[in-house]
């Protein structure tokens, strides 16, 4: 039974038959569907490979929680393998799912066969952060707002990127009186981000287990002198480069994704 700090995931099923789980973690402000078209990809490489994708709380379609932490969000995925019977599983994490992904193979090394870590390494990130993103998101006033396109519009000054624009504005749904609300917690969220932003690990942690590091060669998320943190951290690691990638390689570059993650998999 779930302890009553841990939150239940909505779950979406993404393909495969096979008994070895794979289990795939979205990023900040993502949700489960961000892995439709590249979790169904890697049920067919990795082997057969029976692909889950869980909403982490605070997004999706998962419920809210005042607590936003890593330990939280590991909490909530040791409760959830817990209650489908999953014991070791294979775990893939993007961006900040990947920080979770690291966290719970590090602390809990007997739940993860192997660890694929997407576009970030176990660092602080706070001269990255989403701050201005964030800003843009509380400064709609959602009660006159028509439509997503207009959300694009107003959010234009502070985030330049059309496609991060589109990205945020994903989470906007419209609420049971047909006026828009957000599908994120983004109060807990906007409060929460020097967690977010932050190196979950401690000095002296670290998993011994497979562990494949795949990041964007445009993107800034993973550099050359973040190589010898993740070595230290993940001593069985190696780091892959899909070259034409920004930080979204699994969206961006999705037949290449698949190939590298599904022959580390063992496709």
């Amino acid at each position: 039974m779930a302890d009553e700090a841990t939150v239940e995931l909505f779950t979406r099923e993404l393909g495969g038959a096979g008994k070895a789980p794979l289990v795939l973690l979205h990023g900040l402000l993502g949700s489960s569907r961000n892995w439709q078209t590249a979790g169904a990809g890697l049920a067919e490489v990795a082997g057969g490979r029976h692909v889950w994708a869980p909403d982490l709380r605070n997004h999706g379609r998962s419920p809210w929680h005042p607590e936003m932490t890593y330990e939280a969000m590991v909490a909530d995925l040791l409760a959830w393998l817990d209650a489908r019977g999953l014991g070791a599983v294979d775990l893939m994490g993007h961006s900040m799912g990947g920080k979770v992904a690291m966290l719970l193979a590090c602390r809990h090394p007997a739940r993860v066969r192997r660890l694929v870590v997407v576009d970030i390494a176990p660092r602080d990130y706070l001269s990255h952060g989403h701050r201005a993103e964030f800003a843009a998101m509380n400064e709609l006033r959602l009660e006159t707002l028509q439509s997503r396109g207009e959300a694009e519009m107003k959010m234009e000054g502070r985030v330049p990127d059309w496609a991060m624009r589109k990205f945020l504005t994903t989470n906007l749904e419209r609420g049971e009186d047909a006026g828009w609300r957000w599908a994120v917690n983004l109060p807990v969220l906007t409060a929460a981000l020097p967690e977010v932003e932050r190196n979950p690990l401690a000095p002296g942690e670290g998993f011994a287990g497979p562990t494949l590091f795949l990041r964007g060669g445009r993107s800034r998320y993973v550099r050359e002198e973040d190589l010898s943190g993740i070595a230290e951290f993940f001593p069985a690691s190696r780091v892959e480069t899909i070259a034409a990638a920004g930080h979204n390689p699994h969206m961006e570059t999705r037949g290449e994704f698949c190939a590298a993650a599904g022959a580390f998999l063992g496709g």
